[in-house]
């Protein structure tokens, strides 16, 4: 429902409240969670938290989203030096977790908020590559055709926000029914087939231009699209828990949730700039860059499509792995429809 309540939001009130819709949701997430989650966890791992970890990780990421961002305009001494920063901070966390996950330790005080042993299973990195791949292209897709449809079609942004509608609805219609089937014959054929109907979803909506209808134009790419994700997310998410052992599937959520988040954060970040999208816009919407970036969006499924088929075989866990898979359906990244002004 994100992009219909964020174009309701920005048509109505002020895009402003999108900063503050998320602190009464994660209350209420964190109030389910106590009260019907199961507690789970690793008997081994020490109970401290991992705060060099968590300190790295996230100047490193911040540090490096900001260089991305704001060098679109113009890279200089300062992007570049939160750039060094950013590089050098993940560096320092794979270091800082690497250190912490050597069993026996000496000066071992708190357990990695990544066990790098994790990534030494070829379906749990398989899968979390597919998931970079195609969060990457949904969240520069969506992004851009908001936009573009607002710029160049004269959409308001809540009309914007419903043109996505029919993902919603497919994601709630089919995504259970997708689980089961990935249940049945494994996740690897969802996960191939899946993004390559996104793929093709996004070449339709390459073809989206000033003057054309949203019924022959819009609507059947976003509708191809939206089946391409029904049916690739629910077996992801199984394919990425099957992946590593009982101890460690709190963190392997946790690991797929950061990397889809990471992988929409980066193709805001670059995918305008890669593909010459002018955020400026014009009559004529966002120029020809954004074919070219729904096109550079579809080849990254694509590639999400061949590391899940070379990488992916099968769910070992299918009870709880397809359960988790319903109730943890979809990692939408759009919470706000962006208006033309806010993204330039």
């Amino acid at each position: 429902m994100g992009p219909f309540l964020g174009g309701w939001l920005i048509d109505s009130v002020s895009w402003r409240l999108v900063f503050l819709l998320n602190l009464p949701l994660a209350a209420l997430a964190v109030a389910v969670t106590l009260r019907h989650v199961p507690e789970s966890g690793d008997p081994d791992a020490v109970s401290r938290p991992d705060v060099p970890g968590a300190v790295t990780v996230s100047v490193g990421l911040g540090a490096l989203a900001y260089a991305l961002i704001e060098g679109a305009g113009g890279f200089g001494a300062v992007e570049a030096a939160a750039a060094v920063v950013g590089v050098a901070s993940l560096a320092g966390f794979v270091v800082v977790e690497g250190r912490l996950g050597r069993s026996g330790h000496a000066d071992r005080r708190s357990s990695p908020m990544l066990p790098l042993g994790m990534f030494r299973s070829r379906q749990f990195s398989g899968a979390n590559a597919t998931t970079f791949a195609v969060y990457a292209a949904l969240g520069g897709a969506t992004f851009l055709l908001v936009l573009q449809l607002q710029v160049g079609l004269g959409y308001s942004a809540l009309a914007a926000g419903a043109s996505l509608l029919p993902v919603t609805l497919l994601m709630l219609t089919l995504s259970a029914r997708t689980a089961q089937l990935a249940q049945r014959i494994g996740p690897r054929w969802p996960m191939t087939v899946g993004p390559v109907l996104v793929a093709a979803g996004l070449v339709g909506l390459s073809r989206v231009e000033a003057g054309q209808s949203y019924v022959v134009v819009v609507l059947p790419a976003v509708v191809v699209f939206g089946l391409g994700l029904a049916v690739t997310v629910a077996p992801l998410t199984s394919a990425v828990l099957a992946g590593v052992d009982d101890a460690h599937m709190g963190v392997a959520s946790g690991v797929n949730n950061a990397v889809a988040r990471v992988a929409g954060l980066l193709a805001v970040g670059v995918l305008p700039a890669l593909a010459g999208v002018d955020l400026a816009g014009s009559e004529a919407g966002l120029g020809d860059g954004f074919g070219r970036a729904m096109l550079v969006c579809a080849a990254l499924c694509l590639a999400g499509a061949a590391v899940a088929f070379a990488t992916v075989r099968t769910a070992t866990r299918t009870d709880q792995v397809v359960q988790a898979s319903v109730d943890h359906p979809c990692h939408h990244p759009d919470v706000a429809v962006p208006r033309r002004a806010d993204a330039a």
